[in-house]
């Protein structure tokens, strides 16, 4: 599928790079263009500049199936060299049927195989001193010893030293694939089983990318609250000390290290309380996402999800435990089988809970998933129906929580400015609380008046909130205190 290309001399080579998906896509993506540098190609900034391309996938709605298949199609048209990876090169007879004319494809976590094709479709010439040279994980010294992987395919790998986010915040994947078997799902076909990290590989990426100006670390894997599970909760080192990789001891040493840590994906598991806890102590940030999907006991069976009738009564005691737990989750309404009452038991639930972030869409069939034989398909008109009602509550109960804000003073981080033409700059700022994950949740619109010009990307500060709407808020900052991380300087690593 590859064609023989003339060796090129270093850095004469270009790869241009599409990541589509997840934040846990997201991670792959920056793994790979990690490689992508250590190995002397360079990043394209557009197709027409690419001698090649590489398109991570996403392979789990239809709609996301299709954005793939298109910029595949896009990328071939503009190079004719494309290597596809992620999700949906788990399925490559479905990228095959479209695109026979890729050059090669792989699954998902495949940064090695990807590698491969890379440098057989665009070979570079290495001196042949410096070829033989062991590639030092990024952030450490070359010829430093270095941990082992751990896995094949699923394995730890070093932090990324590539970035596809701002420095200031960082997803961190602390496991792969996923054991359970919801019925309208495929990741475990696409991504396995679970396989976790071992804690110390974990703390040490947070650990530099800390070190390095992140002040805000996303923790993310496909069931959070399972972490550690696989491998028996197995220890490792981390600072001379040993760690087990269970949620609640990362959690601890996250906590430490003195920036923001958030928590996603997260199941509603009884040893949750304990991260709760650390949360009302101030050790991590006071958010979880949880992936709740229904309310109705009948049609979670159908899913195949956990905590049939127990969800308020677990929302109840993380919030007693901590007040200012901000809680965000997703729900899917429409699921083949769900009557207008199960519709109106997850509306009560709704009401009932008042979850402060609220995602849902209409279900679809997945391909290959199960969900797609249950009887009782919901018709399209009413699904859609229903996902308006549903997103009217919330957005009413967004809306009621928010206003409970105005008059408060709360820590916002600044993600981006927001002047206009006539501005002084640094006037208008946009930024989050600690209730909200970037991308997925509300905004801060921040005035900064009195102190415009001093408050940069990435900085926390104080902002007093004076209005709300449905979704966001809107204050003036009012102090811009100093964050310092709890890590030693970069040149403290040692051989890590």
């Amino acid at each position: 599928m590859t064609e023989a290309v003339k060796p090129a001399t270093a850095g004469a080579r270009k790869v241009g790079f599409i990541s589509l998906g997840c934040p846990k896509a997201l991670v792959d993506s920056e793994r790979i263009l990690t490689q992508l540098r250590v190995e002397g190609y360079e990043v394209a900034p557009s197709y027409e500049d690419a001698d090649a391309v590489i398109v991570n996938t996403c392979g789990f709605i239809t709609p996301a199936v299709e954005e793939s298949l298109n910029a595949i199609g896009e990328a071939l048209d503009a190079t004719g060299k494309v290597i596809v990876t992620g999700c949906l090169g788990e399925r490559p007879e479905k990228i095959m049927e479209r695109h026979p004319k890729v050059a090669a494809i792989t699954g998902s976590e495949a940064v090695d195989d990807v590698m491969g094709h890379v440098r057989t479709l665009l070979p570079i010439e290495t001196d042949a001193f410096t070829g033989l040279l062991p590639v030092a994980a990024p952030g450490t010294r070359a010829g430093a010893e270095q941990p082992a992987r751990e896995d094949t395919r699923h394995g730890d790998v070093f932090a990324p030293s590539v970035k596809l986010t701002p420095r200031h915040y960082a997803y961190v994947k602390i496991a792969e694939g996923c054991n359970h078997t919801c019925s309208f799902c495929i990741i475990p076909k696409l991504r396995g089983l679970q396989v976790s990290r071992d804690a110390g590989a974990v703390l040490y990426e947070a650990f530099r990318l800390i070190a390095g100006g992140t002040k805000e670390l996303m923790i993310i894997s496909q069931d959070t609250s399972a972490y550690g599970v696989d491998v028996r909760y197995r220890e490792s080192e981390f600072q001379g000390e040993q760690v087990r990789a269970h949620l609640t001891d990362l959690a601890v040493k996250l906590g430490e290290m003195g920036a923001w840590v958030r928590m996603h994906y997260v199941y509603p598991y009884p040893h949750v309380e304990k991260i709760v806890e650390l949360m009302a102590q101030g050790k991590i940030l006071p958010y979880l996402d949880v992936p709740l999907q229904h309310a109705s006991p009948k049609v979670l069976r159908a899913m195949r999800r956990p905590g049939a009738g127990k969800q308020l009564d677990t929302i109840r005691r993380w919030r007693e435990i901590c007040p200012e737990l901000v809680i965000r989750s997703t729900f899917i309404v429409g699921f083949p089988g769900e009557t207008e009452e199960d519709f109106q038991e997850l509306l009560t639930f709704l009401e009932d809970a008042r979850l402060d972030r609220v995602g849902a869409f209409a279900y679809s069939d997945v391909e290959e998933a199960d969900a797609n034989a249950l009887p009782g398909a919901v018709p399209q008109e009413v699904k859609e129906e229903r996902l308006a009602r549903f997103m009217e509550v919330a957005q009413r109960i967004s809306a009621e929580k928010l206003a409970e804000k105005v008059g408060t003073v709360m820590d916002v981080i600044i993600d981006e400015f927001n002047d206009d033409e006539d501005d002084q700059p640094g006037t208008k700022l946009i930024g989050r609380t600690k209730g909200d994950a970037p991308g997925i949740d509300g905004q801060v619109y921040v005035y900064a008046a009195d102190f415009a010009g001093a408050v940069k990307i990435g900085d926390i500060v104080r902002v007093r909130i004076e209005d709300s709407d449905e979704y966001d808020l809107y204050g003036e900052v009012v102090e811009t205190p100093e964050w310092r991380p709890n890590v030693p300087q970069l040149g403290h690593f040692g051989k890590h």
